[in-house]
């Protein structure tokens, strides 16, 4: 990873302008394993720990924001893909073991019952990775002669949603991807407008049974937070080490009456920056290895684990973009121009905080089950 790390960094304004991944820079993470981190090693996969995992996730977003989400989205590829069908799982890894899919969990689309099969028609949006993924996928709403399948919950419940996985090449990208933060993520909207898809491309969501054995592929939902927050931390932390480099430069800025690397209050900032960044990384690893025990147990799952693993996320998401903004703010001046990478690290951090997997109403989910706790 070190050997790639000036190629990467040498590109960024490349990757921003693009908006996207250049399709070489996947193949070189491809060549060095990192799309095979949670792939089972009956498929060729590395199969690492979750712990593990994320430090990988970490130290791709510590180089750049983008790099890290598109990490973070084909590592993840492999704890979502088990949900399907043993024959669409098999014929998914038949040529590679390191695929990259393409998911939004959001129910976009309706999968509408017809003889052989399912019509499909929808628009995703936030479908990360799509210009450099194999296949992609989304959630349905399901129905019937016109009318909304019955949920899990019947009558008194949501209609029935399930996910659809496709080839890649079965769905239309729309080129919509103009952000704030993590522009080279490509996370464009995704459609498809009157698809066939068979039985076997579906798969239940959020709690469809696995079809291989390992720990990590059976709770998919409660890893998504805290892989966000390992994305989170390494972007914090390379924002610490952007806005340190300056400060040990000798730069003096206007009027202050030492450099940066002399001030009483630059250091006394620094300081409580690494303490918030610091504390990050810690509540992710804690985290992490109590979810990896959990699944090594086969007990990662139910709410109380899920809500815990979300609130952990919106902390750390909430923390790094306020260690980020601080970051920024020491530097001064020179942070708002396009070649400093702290109004990057900035804006890539803002817009991952807005993640619906990591957002602030979620506290609210945790709130009331400590209060359950407590009665």
């Amino acid at each position: 990873m070190r050997d790639l790390a000036p190629d990467m960094l040498a590109r960024v304004t490349e990757i921003e302008a693009g908006r996207c991944m250049p399709s070489d820079l996947i193949e070189k993470l491809r060549s060095i394993g990192v799309f095979r981190v949670f792939v089972p090693r009956s498929r060729g996969g590395l199969e690492l720990d979750l712990p593990w995992g994320m430090e990988v996730i970490s130290a791709l977003a510590r180089l750049d924001g983008s790099v890290g989400w598109t990490a973070m989205i084909g590592i993840s590829s492999a704890i979502m893909s088990p949900r399907l069908p043993r024959q669409t799982y098999d014929l998914m890894y038949q040529e590679k073991s390191d695929i990259i899919i393409a998911s939004v969990s959001m129910p976009g689309g309706t999968a509408e019952k017809v003889p052989g099969g399912w019509q499909i028609s929808g628009r995703w949006p936030f479908a990360s990775c799509c210009r450099n993924a194999d296949w992609m996928a989304g959630l349905c709403v399901m129905s019937e002669g016109g009318k909304p399948l019955l949920g899990p919950a019947g009558d008194a419940g949501p209609a029935l949603v399930r996910g659809v996985a496709l080839p890649a090449s079965a769905w239309h990208i729309e080129d919509t991807w103009h952000a704030s933060g993590l522009r080279g993520t490509g996370s464009h909207h995704i459609a498809l407008q009157n698809v066939l898809a068979s039985e076997a491309n579906f798969f239940d969501f959020p709690a469809g049974a696995s079809c291989e054995p390992g720990p990590l592929y059976q709770a998919w939902r409660h890893l998504q937070s805290v892989l966000i927050g390992a994305v989170c931390v390494g972007i914090a932390e390379g924002a610490l080490s952007d806005v340190a480099e300056l400060a040990q430069s000798g730069r003096q800025q206007l009027r202050a009456p030492a450099p940066m690397r002399d001030s009483e209050m630059v250091l006394g900032e620094l300081g409580r920056i690494e303490a918030d960044v610091r504390a990050a990384r810690a509540a992710m690893q804690v985290q992490a290895e109590s979810h990896w025990r959990h699944a090594l147990a086969g007990t990662l799952n139910g709410q109380a684990l899920y809500s815990e693993g979300i609130q952990t996320g919106i902390w750390i998401a909430t923390i790094c973009a306020r260690a980020a903004h601080a970051c920024f703010t020491l530097a001064g001046g020179v942070a708002v121009y396009e070649s400093s990478p702290l109004q990057r690290r900035l804006r890539d951090l803002q817009a991952a905080a807005q993640h619906a997997m990591v957002h602030q109403r979620h506290y609210a989910e945790a709130g009331r089950m400590m209060l359950e706790r407590v009665v």
